[in-house]
Formats: C-alpha cells, structure tokens, sequence
C-alpha cells in the first residue's frame, strides 16, 4: 500500500498542476474575450459618434443650402426690378409733366393707370419706397445730394426734397433715395 499512497500523493500534485494548467487558458481566453468586447463596443461608440456627427452636418448643409437658394431668388428678382426702377421713374417724371398741362386728361388718365399698375406690382415682388421727406437724414437709406440752408432751425438735419425716390426690397436697400438736407 504504502507504493498506492505515494502513487496518490504523486497523482493529487499532478491533478492541481494540471488544473492550474487548465485555468491559465480558460483565464487567458477570458481577457481576450473581454479585451474583444471592450474594442468592439469602442468601434461601435466611435461609429455612432460619427453618423450623429455627419447627420448634423447633412442638416447644416440642408439649412445652409435652402437658405442659398432663397437668397439667390430674391437676388435674381433685385436684379429684375432694379432694371425697372427706371421705367417707374419715368411714369413719376411724366405724370409731373401732365399734371402741368392742360391739353389731354386722357393721357392724364392712362398714364396714372400704368404707373399704379406698375407700383402694386412691384409692391407684390416686395418692393416698398423709401419714406424720406420731411424726415430725420439717415445714411442707411438717404444719400444726400446737395446741403441747402434750412428756412427754420426745425429743418436742420431733415430731408428737405427728394430729388430722386429710394427703394428697399424684402427690407435691403436697392437703391438710396438721393435728397436734399437741410443745413
């Protein structure tokens, strides 16, 4: 027996190296696999982090693109109405001139006509006048022509006359009203 017992205490040592020996790959399989999960779960956070990334750029891009093409209508159409601006200067200049004579209240008649219909028009594509005489001088939307000596101290400084209208679209300035000050 006694060869029995130290076949036993030989075989009991084996078994705890062995089992020892087993543990260290199971150990080692197990970081690996969780070093694999953290990696994996790091891959997919940075892909998440840039798809929201790029769907808010995609939506700055959207804005920025809608807003470029809305600029560039009304930009088209400032170009429009800024070339008949002179028309509409001309229907002011001859309804002047017919309001001093005398000879035909029909050309009178027709020429206010197409001028009004001219104006709302314009007014429709968001063309609106420049209200200048009588108020304060303001550089954002007059450009004064000439300086002329106020006939009261309450002048100073105003719009006297308008030698020629100035026009905002959507609220820009299309063209300045071109006035006289008061000195």
């Amino acid at each position: 027996m006694s060869k029995k017992k130290e076949n036993v205490k030989k075989e009991v040592p084996e078994k705890e190296s062995t089992q020892e020996v087993g543990k260290e790959p199971i150990d080692k399989e197990l970081e690996e696999a969780m070093a694999s999960l953290k990696s994996a779960e790091e891959k997919a956070a940075a892909a998440k982090n840039d798809y929201l990334r790029l769907m808010a750029e995609f939506d700055t891009f959207r804005r920025r693109t809608a807003e470029e093409k809305l600029e560039l209508v009304k930009s088209a159409s400032s170009d429009t109405i800024k070339g008949l601006l002179p028309v509409l200067d001309d229907c002011e200049i001859a309804l002047a001139q017919l309001e001093k004579s005398t000879d035909s209240e029909a050309a009178k008649e027709g020429t206010l006509l197409i001028y009004n219909k001219l104006k709302a028009y314009l007014k429709t594509r968001g063309l609106e006048p420049i209200d200048a005489r009588g108020k304060e001088f303001d550089t954002e939307f007059h450009e004064a022509v000439t300086m002329f000596p106020a006939p009261d101290e309450s002048q100073k400084g105003k719009v006297i006359d308008v030698v020629q209208n100035g026009y905002t679209l959507y609220g820009k300035v299309l063209r300045y009203a071109k006035v006289i000050v008061g000195a």
